[in-house]
């Protein structure tokens, strides 16, 4: 069998287009950041200046880039919970009561904890 130019390019064509032996030219494709893949929960406890729990306080999660907030009052021990915060972005959390403030803590995307836990004490 006798085999013309012709269809020897359009061979080689189909093995080009197939992407045998071809080494690829998209180039490095991004890496995802481990610490920051998924959702984690945000909870703890609110207390007054003698550590004894505050129920009733209204605790603010505040999205850092989006400025959105979610708020979540107090049980009467005192916790607070948040369910799925984005671990790919960074907030500002807080409480307030009568007034009261706590500081300003924040949650980072940098930490990969799948459970941020922390108290916010009212001053």
């Amino acid at each position: 069998m006798k085999l013309s130019r012709a269809s020897v390019g359009a061979g080689l064509l189909f093995v080009i287009l197939a992407g045998v032996g071809v080494p690829s030219v998209q180039g490095p494709q991004p890496q995802a950041q481990a610490q920051n893949l998924g959702q984690r929960v945000v909870m703890g406890s609110v207390v007054d200046a003698n550590s004894a729990s505050v129920a009733g306080a209204t605790v603010f999660l505040r999205n850092s880039k989006t400025k959105s907030i979610r708020s979540y009052t107090s049980s009467k021990e005192g916790r607070f919970r948040f369910a799925q915060v984005n671990m790919a972005e960074d907030f500002d959390l807080w409480a307030e009561k009568d007034g009261r403030k706590s500081a300003v803590k924040t949650v980072s995307s940098w930490d990969a904890r799948k459970e941020f836990e922390t108290e916010l004490k009212l001053k």
